[in-house]
This record gives C-alpha cells, structure tokens and sequence, in this order.
C-alpha cells in the first residue's frame, strides 16, 4: 500500500532489551545476551504513583511510559486513534490468574489479574489514561500484528478519517512461555536473545518540527515467493540500504539470503535482532531502529551484514520474514 497522502513516524520510543527510552543502542547496545531475558525497565515511579505501579502489570506500565513519552516527543497531546499490536497479549497476568485457578479452583481469585489479562486491556489503559476517545483497536495477528496495526493506522489517515495515530506494540516473556515456545520451535540454541518489546510510534500527515522519517509504503505478503518479495522491493524505487530480520535461525537466514542474494551486489543489508532479540512484534523495534538510523544518520558497526553503507541514508527499506508472512516497509528521510 502507498499511501494517498505524506504520512510520517513523528516519534518513536522503546522499552526494551537495550537501554530504556534511549537510542544509546546506536553507539555502545548491551550485546552478548542470549537465552531468555527481561526488558530494562525504567523507574515508572517518574510517571505514576508507586500504588499504580504496584497495581499494574509490567507491560501495563510498559505502554504507558513509552506513549507518554511518544506523545511528550511528537508534541501531540492528543491523537486521533490509537492502535495496539501484540502477539501474545499480558501473558504474566494470564498466567497469574490461570495458575490460582488451578490451585485455588474458583475461591479466591484475584480480579485484578483476570481485568488485565486480556490483550485489548493495554490500548484501553493507554486511551483512559490520556482521555481519548477516539478510534481504538487491538490487533493480535502474532508476528505480524505490528505491521496489520501499522496498516490500519496508515489507512486511517490516508483516506482523512483521522490525522494522527498512536501506534504501540508490545510483548512480554515468561521463563514459562519462553519455555514452551522453546519446545515449539519457535525459538531455538542458535537464535539471537529473546526479548520483550514496548515500542510506541506516532504517526501523523504533518511532519512537524522534528519527524524521524517518512512512511513511504508498506506491504504484506502471506506465503510468499521470492520472486513476488522481489518484485515487491523493486516496486519502491531507490533505497541505500535494506534492514532484513536476520535472527541466527538456520532456516530463518537461508531464507533472507535466498532472497537478498538476488539484489545488486552492492547493496547494503542491516540486521537489528542481533541487538534487540527476538519477539512476536519484535518488528516493531526494526522499524523503530530503521527510523531512528534515518534520523541519525548512522549505526552501530553490528549491525552491518553484507556491504557497508557509503554516503548518506536518505531511504531503507525494512523486510521482515516469519513464517509464512512477510513485511516490506520503506522509509525515507524527511
């Protein structure tokens, strides 16, 4: 999809496996991490009382720091939408809950847990807090619940319905789930860390005073062929480099390689997992690292996989491959 009218990432901000609220990851990321690790949180007692802090859930307080700080940075006080991806919804909350109900049975159970344990909970959270009454959806498509969320937020300002949205993934772990995704397969020995994601995106028509990058397209491909992601990438004109979801996966890299080995010799591949691990909207921080890299002008050294970058970014293209779904997201320098 290209959209009808300019529509820019104004702000972006991240709770993450790297340092929070920050975009230190450029110059000095914390790297060697491997297994299953928890999110840098910051002190949320700077952005609610400490009973609200006790009452939420990690990734309750997650999506609320990184919106407000989003809105803080974009200086939109109050967006037109606000839609929310993730992947596996409050997960330690369900498993809270679930966990009492299997030792206590149906005596005693903590309503908090039960209230906030639903994925739509988290956009809703965000919504009150902020008093916006506007358009407000979840969507919980897994791997690709960024992108749908990104899609439909981009819709929404291409046809005029809205002029601002707050867009917001996020995902959190447990050394039980983490587990399990383990046995699936869905993570393995040779993969790049697990990690937890918060990221928040404001997009907007306008590019105010200081907009990261702008959204040029973005596309979606569901069991795909290496010669429609082609065609696709092709289709977006010039670009100085591609930000691929590299993950250390066996599978995973012989598939990007299959697909990038087409391209010109000389083009530039990122990759971002090595930095920011592996997530079910673990997407969202390659687009929130693609735009801060167009805003910068610059990356960490790691993050280079084949040809490195000679002159100016002033366009990327983002590919993102899970399964049988894949993302292209191009950007370009305001």
């Amino acid at each position: 999809m290209i959209p009808s009218k300019p529509i820019y990432i104004r702000s972006a901000k991240q709770i993450s496996i790297q340092h929070p609220l920050s975009d230190n990851w450029i110059s000095n990321p914390i790297e060697g991490l491997t297994g299953y690790n928890e999110a840098i949180d910051p002190d949320f007692r700077n952005w609610m009382s400490t009973g609200e802090a006790r009452r939420l859930g990690k990734i309750m307080k997650r999506a609320v720091v990184t919106s407000s700080e989003c809105m803080k940075s974009s200086q939109i006080s109050l967006p037109d939408a606000i839609v929310t991806a993730t992947g596996l919804g409050c997960v330690k909350n369900t498993e809270l809950f679930l966990t009492d109900l299997c030792t206590q049975g149906e005596s005693l159970l903590k309503p908090t847990q039960f209230m906030q344990s639903t994925h739509n909970t988290i956009g809703s959270l965000v919504a009150i807090l902020n008093n916006c009454h506007g358009y407000n959806v979840t969507y919980a498509h897994g791997d690709i619940s960024t992108e749908i969320a990104l899609l439909d937020a981009i819709t929404q300002i291409s046809i005029g319905d809205i002029h601002t949205a707050l867009v917001g993934a996020f995902d959190e772990l447990t050394t039980n789930y983490y587990t399990l995704l383990k046995r699936s397969g869905y993570y393995s020995n040779d993969m790049v860390a697990a990690g937890e994601v918060a990221v928040s995106f404001m997009l907007s028509d306008t590019p105010g005073p200081d907009a990261l990058c702008r959204l040029e397209s973005i596309s979606t491909l569901y069991r795909y062929s290496t010669e429609k992601i082609l065609r696709a990438i092709n289709q977006t004109c010039k670009y100085d480099c591609i930000v691929a979801g590299y993950n250390g996966n066996t599978k995973n890299e012989e598939r990007y390689d299959d697909i990038l080995s087409n391209l010109d010799n000389d083009t530039a591949i990122l990759q971002y997992k090595n930095i920011f691990g592996e997530c079910m909207t673990s997407s969202a921080l390659g687009i929130y690292a693609a735009s801060t890299i167009l805003s910068k002008g610059e990356y960490h050294p790691s993050m280079l996989r084949h040809n490195k970058i000679s002159g100016p970014i002033n366009s990327l293209i983002f590919l993102n491959i899970i399964n049988d779904n894949v993302s292209i997201i191009k950007l370009s320098k305001v």
